[in-house]
């Protein structure tokens, strides 16, 4: 028998077991068969019927939409497993075993007839597993333990510690930048504590070689044989969060010593690979303000982190508490919340999470806008915009919105999820021009400014 769950981080709830003689009608309606009492959701939103194919889904022409595994929908022939998600808020999970397993073709609008076979979206959404779905649920509680473990050493910085975890989640990289003082080491090296996570600190300076990161050979002699031999000994690099104390301040050289094992997560010595035990990841800081004697990152640097996050000034009560519990002996420390190996699970969990067609052309409809030649840029970005975006920026931000779905719990990504992470993704792959930098504007406004002009897709795009 078919059944249709409310979906929350607290766990599935029964809505109901259809019938298939029955036609139910879905909003917030006491008139509605199945009474969902939200503002997010219409007053008569949806309708389910059972057909000769199967149970069908209809949008009844509601305010904030319908859409199914990710995809709006019309009118749409629902597979086992399929998520409903009514009004960007509620998600209901539909489940029936004799209904197919694979995802339906395009969904069927009113208004429009069928198109031919050959114009149909043939990509397929894999369902998550059932033991995807539970690690998944289970995330959403730990984000709050998480979260509650860190402000017990950082107060505040609420954005910044989700932007952190969602890299972290994502397995992506990080660019933490702050004023002196702003907690951004202590943040770094709380988190790995609360993720049971290996961790070491590398001060950057002017004289630091790639080998003080990476590790060196030395040469051993054996006293029984009367041998010599070389022995590598790892360097601070292989830990599984590192943090790049002001990265700005070593030479390129020693700044490129990371590249391969933020890309490919291992270390090359000689004619020796090391491959570094997942998980892996690096946390850098940079003084926005002091750039007397410091080398920039190069834009190509820059693109491997997935993130730049701005460690701004805590609110007023904020550094009242800050000083208040800093200037006193007691301290409280946090403690572990989830393992290495559940974190490593995390990851391979966000990378099986399906993503509509609609939530990437978004995502890539964004990027593109960045780019001051392509033609359907706005005005703006191509007046203050010297170069834009690469097609990376379009992966992280998938990346990211998958990882802050599974932050709370969700199988489902909305564009939301996208807007929610554009500021990091896109303000360090933005170069602003001269002309921007005469009227003080930054590649943050610049951002923002494009979250209000780029439109999410519509009818019209399919």
């Amino acid at each position: 028998m078919a059944k249709l769950f409310l979906q929350s981080p607290e766990g599935d709830q029964l809505l109901t077991e259809l019938t298939p003689t029955q036609t139910y009608l879905i909003g917030r309606n006491d008139d509605c068969s199945i009474c969902i009492p939200a503002d997010a959701i219409s007053g008569h939103h949806a309708q389910l019927s059972s057909t000769e194919e199967g149970w069908k889904l209809e949008d009844l022409g509601s305010s904030n939409g319908t859409s199914v595994n990710g995809q709006p929908i019309g009118k749409v022939l629902l597979v086992n497993g399929a998520q409903i998600l009514l009004g960007e808020q509620i998600v209901l999970l539909f489940i029936d075993e004799a209904a197919p397993v694979e995802a339906a073709p395009a969904a069927e609008t009113a208004a429009e007839p069928k198109k031919p076979a050959k114009e149909k979206n043939n990509a397929k959404t894999q369902s998550a597993s059932d033991e995807d779905l539970k690690l998944v649920k289970a995330m959403s509680l730990h984000s709050e333990k998480i979260r509650a473990e860190i402000a017990k050493v950082i107060v505040g910085q609420v954005d910044v510690i989700n932007q952190v975890m969602m890299v972290i989640i994502a397995g992506g990289h990080g660019l933490l930048v702050g004023m002196p003082g702003m907690a951004k080491t202590t943040l770094c090296a709380t988190i790995a504590k609360v993720l049971d996570m290996d961790f070491k600190r590398v001060q950057f300076t002017p004289d630091l070689m790639p080998t003080d990161i990476t590790g060196t050979e030395i040469l051993e002699h054996d006293p029984v044989t009367d041998k010599k031999s070389f022995r590598f000994i790892k360097g601070p690099i292989f830990t599984n969060m590192l943090l790049a104390d002001e990265i700005n301040r070593t030479p390129p050289k020693t700044q490129a010593s990371l590249l391969e094992a933020m890309q490919e997560k291992c270390v090359t010595v000689g004619n020796q690979t090391y491959k570094l035990d997942p998980p892996f990841f690096v946390l850098a800081t940079q003084n926005p303000i002091e750039q007397e004697g410091t080398y920039p990152l190069p834009e190509a640097q820059q693109d491997r982190f997935m993130f730049n996050l701005w460690v701004d000034y805590p609110q007023e009560d904020e550094e009242e508490t800050v000083v208040k519990s800093t200037t006193q002996s007691k301290h409280q420390t946090p403690e572990k919340v989830i393992t290495k190996e559940e974190l490593v699970q995390l990851q391979a969990v966000v990378r099986k999470i399906p993503v509509s067609d609609h939530v990437i052309k978004y995502a890539v409809r964004l990027v593109r806008a960045t780019r001051p030649r392509d033609e359907k840029s706005p005005d703006f970005v191509k007046k203050y915009v010297s170069n834009g975006a690469g097609p990376r920026a379009g992966q992280f931000l998938v990346l990211a919105a998958k990882a802050r779905a599974v932050m709370e719990g969700r199988i489902h990504v909305s564009c939301n999820d996208v807007v929610k992470a554009a500021i990091p993704v896109l303000r360090h792959r933005m170069i602003a021009n001269f002309a921007a930098d005469s009227e003080g504007i930054t590649t943050t406004d610049l951002v923002e400014r494009l979250l209000k002009t780029i439109e999410q897709p519509d009818d019209k795009d399919y």
